[in-house]
């Protein structure tokens, strides 16, 4: 092979990385902000592809991603916020709640964002009204703290007892003591006493279920909470060990090895969260794309766990399950 052939060789390879960055800087981009750690939301990203894949944009093909983890620990959300804003992409996902809505709002006004499973976006201050948000942010709302007396219910009638419930709020929860009220007006009902935890490390996770056993509790309801999400498989195994019957939001909770969840399809909020971002790619303005909310909430049940409890789940509460894992 000539000498002059192998210099051209080298020389265009040495140059395909460069081709190869230069594409991907030439796609569309989005910024992805999370509260929560990615191990935690592996099939919610799944999803949230797939909502891409609907308007005809595929990660790494037609459109990158820049993603930024605060691992639970909602101090890191507003550095990463700015950090991707002075990247420029086209637009902002905002994942695990209000509070890392709030950090890509405070981040930006012009860039549009789109926020996942929030609780109330306009009592927050996220967007002006639901049908018409305007300003840059848009996104889906799963009505968290609505549902929080109704899995307390739930968790009366599988675990029937006149003892005392345990409940677990997030203090950093901008929503604790929306969620505090709700479930004591609830405890008060149907006739049960209410003991309210308030973890919000892993070592305070550990005392707050010392605390229920010392009082006998006979239940426990999980408050809707981005955090809480991220510690799931440590609630479960803490619960199992203390033998506590527990009630949550999403069924990953249940897929867990939790008794229950009752909510909407936490999957379901991040694939309608993809279909807004590619909407917003292709031109639409989220000042006029309406926030969307769940029009269904599933019942799931670990039959599993029940058994494992004792617990003698009626024909009746089953046949109301959307699922039963066995």
């Amino acid at each position: 092979m000539r000498r002059r052939d192998v210099l051209g060789g080298l020389a265009a390879a040495a140059c395909l990385p460069s081709a190869v960055l230069a594409q991907k800087a030439a796609l569309p981009a989005i910024g992805f902000l999370s509260l929560l750690p990615e191990a935690s939301l592996r099939d919610q990203l799944a999803a949230f592809r797939a909502g891409l894949e609907e308007t005809g944009y595929v990660i790494d093909r037609t459109v990158a991603v820049e993603y930024r983890w605060a691992d639970g620990d909602s101090a890191k959300l507003p550095a990463l916020a700015a950090e991707l804003v002075r990247l420029q992409p086209a637009l902002l996902v905002a994942a695990g709640g209000n509070i890392a809505a709030a950090a890509a709002k405070a981040a930006t006004a012009t860039i549009p964002i789109v926020f996942t499973a929030v609780r109330d976006p306009v009592q927050d201050g996220l967007v002006a009204s639901l049908n018409r948000p305007g300003g840059n942010v848009t996104g889906v709302a799963i009505l968290a703290e609505e549902l929080d007396a109704k899995r307390l219910d739930l968790l009366h009638e599988l675990a029937p007892s006149s003892g005392v419930m345990g409940a677990f709020i997030n203090p950093k929860n901008p929503s604790a003591e929306v969620q505090r009220a709700n479930l004591q007006a609830a405890a008060r009902a149907i006739g049960r006493p209410l003991t309210v935890q308030q973890p919000g490390t892993a070592d305070e996770l550990d005392a707050a279920f010392a605390t229920l056993a010392a009082q006998r509790a006979t239940g426990l309801v999980v408050a809707s909470d981005p955090w809480f999400t991220s510690q799931r498989w440590r609630i479960v195994e803490l619960a199992a060990r203390h033998r506590l019957p527990g009630i949550y939001q999403w069924r990953q909770f249940a897929d867990a090895g939790g008794l229950a969840s009752y909510g909407p399809n936490f999957n379901e909020a991040y694939r309608q969260a993809g279909v807004l971002a590619g909407r917003i790619l292709r031109g639409e303005n989220p000042a006029t794309l309406p926030v969307l909310q769940p029009t269904r909430f599933e019942l799931i049940i670990n039959l599993r766990t029940a058994k494992t409890l004792g617990l003698p789940i009626t024909a009746l509460f089953m046949a109301r399950a959307d699922e039963v894992i066995e």
